[in-house]
């Protein structure tokens, strides 16, 4: 792709970065056939060779984004099917990234909507704040039918029970089962901490079944993405930095993971358990590369970043207990096949943990959760959502496994909505992470609702 950037423009390393990528694209067009938008759509600039065209557009111009414009980016889910279809190799995520971060800084949105990106932005990253907004819309519930898309949206989310705060969550050191063969964080999130904290157990139990000291640093939080994903970058910079200098201080103390004159006990890998997080902190390197102060070590901290079923499939998978075992459907999140190129480990964990595999059609397409996609943009995270349940019924599982809370959050839901209207084939399915199953496998408890 021909580009017109002045020489004052390209000198500024955003901009430069964003022509290098505009570059590659050869306008093939291949990949409208992989994005969820396009595929319902069938709109040119709901798709990644339109959207590219307006991105180009809009950072030559150098002036505010128009209302067109930011339609079409809002509804980018950013699950990034285009690039694993890319014969060009172009880096659809950072271009897109950099419009939103134009589009914060230049659109004046209106009051309602940037009200509800304020109230996400603030919320949902803080478990504590996450967790009293979730039992204010459990008393709210009754009443979803009256309240508007996004409301609707926010008050289905709410689970039918809220747990307290899990001992699992706070700062401490897992002692590893046996010898020690790894000295690893696990990041615990914020949101799944609220939603789901067996998720978090069942990861500790894995992970020191097999070997691995597990660590929960203090002063580490949310990973950033979900204000990334609005375009708010200082914030998400702020945050990666905290989680950057928590980390390095677990390794060894702070200024480094390598800071000389430390006894440093060293860190083997930071291990996540959410795949939308892991493809941000594994992207930290990149967020952070024009910060002379924090290039190099977001850098190293991205290098060390592994989702927990690349360090099972590296440990091995031992202490399988022999017995019969379900059949399950494995969703594979967009941020798993498509942002981290996860696509066979935890599938073959599974497997050799005595479970029979099943893949519903339409895998690479996106269910529509997308982080807060589906609070944001609830009719087209509805359609896809919709879709995503018919294909997965359709593979006759009554196991759902999932490598992302949002994901499970958004099928689970899916399933729920299908019992309640007479959806049938849905009933009784139940939607898990697949290190549940894996740490079930190796003598963990069972997970809620597996028969």
């Amino acid at each position: 792709m021909q580009t017109d950037f002045t020489p004052t423009q390209l000198a500024d390393p955003e901009i430069k970065a964003a022509d290098d990528i505009l570059r590659k694209c050869v306008h093939c067009g291949f990949c409208t056939a992989t994005c969820p938008t396009y595929v319902l759509l069938g709109d040119e600039l709901d798709g990644p060779r339109g959207r590219i065209y307006m991105i180009k557009n809009l950072l030559e111009s150098d002036a505010p984004a128009p209302a067109k414009v930011v339609k079409h980016i809002d509804r980018c889910l950013s699950c990034l099917s285009c690039m694993t279809t890319c014969p060009a190799s172009v880096d659809y995520m950072h271009l897109v990234d950099r419009a939103r971060a134009r589009i914060e800084e230049t659109f004046a949105r209106p009051l309602s909507d940037r009200w509800l990106r304020a109230l996400l932005a603030a919320v949902v990253p803080n478990p504590e704040l996450f967790r009293w907004a979730l039992k204010g819309a459990r008393l709210a519930g009754p009443f979803k039918a009256l309240a508007p898309g996004r409301l609707k949206g926010m008050l289905a989310m709410a689970p039918k029970s809220i747990l307290p705060p899990s001992d699992s969550d706070r700062p401490q050191v897992f002692v590893a089962n046996g010898k020690r063969r790894k000295r690893v964080v696990l990041m615990t999130g914020c949101a799944q901490q609220v939603l789901r904290p067996s998720i978090n157990a069942a990861t500790i139990r894995l992970l020191t079944r097999h070997g691995c000291e597990v660590v929960v640093s203090e002063g580490a939080g949310c990973c950033g993405a979900l204000v990334h994903h609005m375009g708010r970058e200082a914030e998400a910079h702020v945050q990666a930095k905290a989680n950057i200098a928590a980390w390095e201080k677990t390794a060894g103390g702070e200024g480094g993971l390598d800071a000389p004159g430390l006894d440093a006990p060293g860190l083997d890998a930071i291990v996540i358990n959410a795949s939308g997080c892991g493809t941000t902190v594994k992207d930290y390197g990149w967020m952070l590369k024009d910060d002379p102060d924090w290039a190099e070590r977001a850098k190293i901290i991205s290098g060390l970043t592994r989702d927990v079923t690349e360090i099972m499939s590296d440990l091995g998978l031992a202490g399988v207990i022999a017995q019969s075992r379900p059949a399950v459907t494995y969703h594979s999140a967009c941020s798993m096949q498509h942002g981290q190129q996860i696509r066979d480990q935890p599938k073959n964990l599974l497997r050799g943990a005595g479970f029979d595999v099943f893949e519903p059609a339409e895998g690479h397409l996106c269910c529509g959760s997308a982080g807060t996609y589906n609070l944001l943009q609830p009719e087209l995270a509805g359609r896809l959502q919709a879709r995503k349940i018919g294909n997965l019924k359709k593979t006759g599982g009554k196991i759902i496994a999932t490598g992302n809370i949002g994901c499970l959050v958004q099928i689970a839901e899916g399933f729920a909505g299908a019992e309640e209207g007479g959806g049938g084939p849905g009933s009784g399915v139940v939607v898990v992470h697949t290190v549940e199953l894996l740490d079930w496998a190796t003598g963990g408890p069972k997970p809620p609702g597996v028969s």
